[in-house]
């Protein structure tokens, strides 16, 4: 059997799933996963190898209009992960029509030779198989011309997921493994800690605050029994930092518990989690505090 390896960029709409099929074929969490858009801000590398080849995954931020600098780098995360690319795999919400977009995403990003694989997640929402169909004929007028196939998937519960892995190799060129056997990811531990902080803030917040979130983790000290974390929660107004913190800190304090939880079981030692809250005025809008936050393409 020849080993295949290649780069595979998920691409879709915010909200379709990517980070949560991502997480789901590498069998661990390295990004992720919200009911908020946006959740995804960086182009996240997860690699997955196998017998038959190494396959790196390539999530990016969910595609739609920008309304600010941080909207226009995520738009530009996503464009420029194209071009590398070996396979694109556009994932699209299965249990309802394609719309406006899914249409841009298409007419704009992949108007390129490389090959696609049309993902459609959530397929588990439906029952009727005749509104399945129609779905997917929905989608695929989109490509016109292009053939395209199509997986039905729930990136949740796991449904063809060992199916669509086998498509993605099917389609991968022979190659070598780029990264080593026991790698998952690009990412270093300061990067995934402060998204893990950041996701518990979105998951806890409501409108406009989990888009003016920024978290950077300023200290980080592994020992054998213990990591010492200090990191800074920014927000854009005084009000957000009010509910950030809560009522005698009881946001912060729940923010914290149930991230030291996930930090604990991906460095595997006891965790001491010091978070601080500060504003940093319209930072979404200003390029220069994008890039202390990290937000500028490489």
């Amino acid at each position: 059997m020849s080993y295949k390896s290649g780069f595979v960029v998920i691409i879709g709409r915010p909200n379709v799933g990517k980070s949560t099929l991502l997480n789901k074929i590498l069998g661990q969490k390295i990004a992720i996963t919200s009911s908020k858009p946006q959740s995804t801000r960086r182009r996240i590398r997860g690699i997955y190898t196998s017998e038959k080849g190494q396959i790196i995954f390539v999530d990016t931020p969910g595609v739609h209009k920008p309304l600010y600098k941080l909207g226009e780098y995520l738009l530009e995360e996503a464009r420029l992960s194209i071009p590398d690319a070996d396979l694109i795999l556009f994932m699209a919400d299965g249990s309802e029509k394609a719309g406006k977009g899914d249409k841009w995403i298409i007419e704009n990003l992949l108007v390129t030779e490389i090959p696609v694989i049309m993902v459609l997640n959530k397929v588990d929402k439906l029952n009727s198989l005749e509104k399945r169909e129609e779905i997917v004929r929905s989608y695929k007028e989109l490509f016109r011309d292009k053939l395209v196939s199509s997986v039905k998937i729930s990136a949740k519960t796991g449904r063809n997921v060992d199916d669509l892995v086998k498509n993605i190799y099917r389609k991968l060129p022979k190659g070598p493994a780029y990264y080593g056997q026991d790698e998952v990811t690009d990412q270093s531990l300061k990067a995934i800690v402060s998204e893990i902080i950041r996701e518990k803030v979105l998951n806890n917040t409501k409108e406009e605050v989990p888009h003016s979130i920024a978290v950077i983790v300023e200290f980080f000290d592994e020992k054998q029994d213990i990591t010492n974390i200090s990191a800074s929660i920014f927000v854009e107004f005084e009000s957000q930092k009010g509910i950030i913190i809560g009522d005698r800190a009881s946001m912060l304090k729940k923010i914290g518990i149930e991230a030291r939880k996930d930090i604990e079981k991906l460095v595997g030692t006891k965790v001491f989690l010091d978070l601080q809250v500060k504003v940093k005025k319209k930072w979404r809008k200003d390029l220069s505090k994008l890039k202390q936050f990290g937000y500028h393409t490489e």
